[in-house]
């Protein structure tokens, strides 16, 4: 779909074995522990997770990436305003 330049920056996380709802609610619960984090859409039969920021807020890619690991998942892909990471990005 296409996203406006004035609307929220959504950011796709991309997961290795998000091969059920459960496994998407887990993710789910640790991405909106992230500071700022407003709204997390999970589409399982793709393998990703949609973000939305609070409006004004830049999500830190790492805090991201890191929430998908605690709750014991691989993350594979992180794509928002932030640019594109295939491995855990820099503090």
């Amino acid at each position: 779909f296409a996203v406006e330049a004035s609307e929220t920056p959504y950011t796709w996380v991309f997961v290795d074995d998000m091969h059920c709802s459960n496994c998407a609610k887990k993710i789910a619960r640790k991405l909106y522990t992230v500071s700022g984090v407003v709204k997390v859409q999970a589409n399982v039969a793709k393998n990703y997770a949609v973000v939305t920021p609070q409006a004004g807020t830049q999500l830190s890619p790492r805090a991201l990436w890191e929430a998908v690991e605690q709750a014991n998942f691989k993350p594979v892909k992180l794509q928002g305003p932030s640019g594109v990471f295939t491995s855990k990005p820099s503090p």
